[in-house]
This record gives C-alpha cells, sequence and structure tokens, in this order.
C-alpha cells in the first residue's frame, strides 16, 4: 500500500452475516450512519476512520463522543468497527480509526510499529470530534481492544481530554514482547530478538527485503498452539478476515521485524495512576491468556477503577461474539461517567 492510500480504495467488507457462537464482526445497523473521515495527526500523516452517528440524535443538545481503537495487527473494520457500531446504537457518536501504518491510515513501511504515532491517533481523534458541532467536547471517551488498550492508556496519561477510558481483552504490548505471556520469556531470550532486529536493519539499508514477524499463522497444522489457533480463527476465516486492498492478504496482523522491538521500550502501565480522577474501565474473559495484563493495570491504576470479567470468555471471544461482550457495562460506564465529566 502506497503512503497515500486511503480508505477509499479499502475492499468493502462483507455483509454481516452472523457466525457461530454469536460472531458478527462485520455487523452493521439501520439505526446508525457511518461516512468515511480523515484528518491529519500532529505530524501531519492521514489518519483514516469511520464515523458512526445514531440516525435519531438529540438535537438540542451535543452528543457524547468515543473514540474506537482496533487490535494489535487488525484494522478498524476488525472489532473497532463492531463497537463503534453498537455503541452509537446506544445514543454515542463514535470513531473507529486505523493506527498509523496499518489499513487506510498513513506510514510507511506498512505495518510498522510506533507506540507513540499509536497513542497520537486517540489524540487527534480527540481533536476530531471536538471540532464536530454535534459532539460535547467534554464528553469524549476512549475504548481500546487488545493493543490499542495498550495504547489509549499510553495515550490518556498525557491527554486529559478522554474523560473516560476502557479497554477490553487488553494486552500490554510492552510487557508482551519483553516477557511474553506470564512472564515465560527470559532476558536472554529477549536480547536475542533484539539483535535478530538489529541485524535485519542492516540488511535492509543495504536494500534487502522487509522481514515480518510474530502475527497470525498462514495456516494450522498438528503442532500449532491453542492460542495461535484462536487468532486463526478470527483473523484467517470469514469471521473476521478483512485485507484492505494493496496490502497482502500473507502479511496482515503481522509487524515488521525491525520495528517490533520499538515494544520493548514501551511501558505504558508506568503512572498510570496518574489518570485518576478520569474513571477506567478493564474488560477481561475469565478465560482470556491475556488476562495477566488487565489484571497488572487494574492493580496499579488509582480510582476510580473497576475491572470486570465476562464468564466463559477467551481473549479473541471479546473481539466480536456480541452475546458475551458487555455492551450494557460499556453503555452503562459512558453514559455515568461522561454525562459527569459535563457537568
Amino acid at each position: 500500500m502506497s503512503a497515500t492510500a486511503g480508505e477509499a480504495f479499502a475492499t468493502a467488507p462483507p455483509k454481516s452475516k452472523p457466525l457461530a457462537n454469536g460472531a458478527d464482526n462485520f455487523y452493521t445497523s439501520d439505526l446508525v450512519t457511518v461516512r468515511k473521515v480523515s484528518f491529519k495527526n500532529q505530524y501531519q500523516m492521514t489518519v483514516a476512520g469511520n464515523l458512526f452517528v445514531p440516525k435519531a440524535p438529540d438535537r438540542q443538545k451535543r452528543s457524547p463522543a468515543i473514540v474506537v481503537g482496533h487490535p494489535m495487527g487488525a484494522v478498524k473494520e476488525q472489532s473497532a468497527n463492531l463497537y463503534a457500531t453498537k455503541m452509537a446504537e446506544q445514543g454515542f457518536v463514535t470513531l473507529s480509526l486505523d493506527l498509523p501504518f496499518w489499513g487506510g491510515s498513513e506510514g510507511q513501511p506498512r505495518n510498522a510499529v510506533s507506540p507513540d504515532m499509536y497513542a497520537e491517533s486517540f489524540s487527534v481523534a480527540v481533536d476530531f470530534l471536538g471540532n464536530q458541532s454535534f459532539v460535547d467536547p467534554q464528553q469524549i471517551g476512549a475504548i481500546g481492544v487488545c493493543g490499542s488498550g495498550s495504547f489509549v492508556i499510553s495515550a490518556a496519561k498525557i491527554d486529559p481530554r478522554m474523560k473516560a477510558i476502557a479497554t477490553v481483552s487488553m494486552y500490554d504490548m510492552g510487557a508482551a514482547n519483553r516477557n511474553a505471556l506470564n512472564h515465560s520469556q527470559t532476558v536472554e531470550q529477549r536480547k536475542q530478538i533484539i539483535a535478530t532486529a538489529a541485524a535485519q536493519r542492516q540488511i535492509e539499508f543495504n536494500g534487502g527485503a522487509v522481514q515480518y514477524t510474530g502475527g497470525t499463522v498462514l495456516q494450522l497444522t498438528a503442532d500449532t498452539h491453542p492460542i495461535q489457533r484462536e487468532f486463526f480463527d478470527f483473523y484467517r476465516t470469514p469471521r473476521g478476515e478483512f485485507t484492505p486492498r494493496g496490502a497482502s492478504a500473507r502479511t496482515t496482523t503481522q509487524p515488521t521485524l525491525t520495528s517490533n522491538v520499538k515494544f520493548m521500550n514501551f511501558y505504558p502501565f508506568n503512572d498510570i495512576e496518574t489518570i485518576s480522577p478520569r474513571p477506567m474501565l478493564f474488560i477481561t474473559g475469565d478465560q482470556a491468556h491475556s488476562k495477566e495484563f488487565s489484571e497488572d493495570a487494574y492493580k496499579r491504576a488509582a480510582e476510580p477503577k473497576e475491572l470486570h470479567i465476562v464468564p466463559g470468555a477467551g481473549h479473541v471471544d471479546l473481539y466480536d461474539r456480541v452475546p458475551l461482550i458487555p455492551f450494557d457495562k460499556l453503555t452503562a460506564f459512558f453514559n455515568k461517567h461522561l454525562a459527569r465529566a459535563s457537568t
């Protein structure tokens, strides 16, 4: 995808078609209007998004709004649009966005990792929403799904305009790369990853091909890890598969190898307590392999805070399995705290 490729060049998502166990990633609603939007961040890079507006808003007052960020390696058509649509049905103006280097947003090379740029995208989304005549700039919140949960925390620490913050199936992308799940990666293994990335930098500087790392496997084998199977069921099947035009289906979800080590210097939970007194809601499944990150953030955060654990839900279940996603909890959280912020 070129640096200037935008939403207009993305392939259209398939029609909403509920799948097994309530999966409905491509859900659409007759109660909501959707408009493609784009705007420049502070670094003059175009950020692409979808703006969702309830069809019957209260014209007598400005509406509360919510920014929604997609999972790491995904694009807004994967999980973020679903959350934005469902929350718009509840009366919020919502904005799903593509993080820089992904989907319809600018940035080269494609699939690059830049935690600072990712956090910046939440702030520029607040800039955009606060400039809309039908949005109350004092009532803007944010939802981060998976990796975006750590990016929105990073953003909220230095942007008090985000009045209420919720995360769902959060990954601390810094800790996940430094330590792996359950602190299963040694320091020596970490150093080897860093050394490999440094060697690849030199190769690419000398004209070699870009290499990718991590992401979701392209096919299952008898030895495929259960967590990879969980991601495969979403990213590599009609349930949630989406490839923007100009990108390759073989590299969706996969960050560039040389940039992925940027996460080693990413500590989103440091100073998380300074977000207080703005409220935080951490949602995770009781079966989620990522539960440790929500529990860690909750422990470190100051009041008001809440950890909401969904019975029977795994990590990816909360991307799109509508019966499991606690939209009522999210609605009550933002109704309460955004209204309080306005007063």
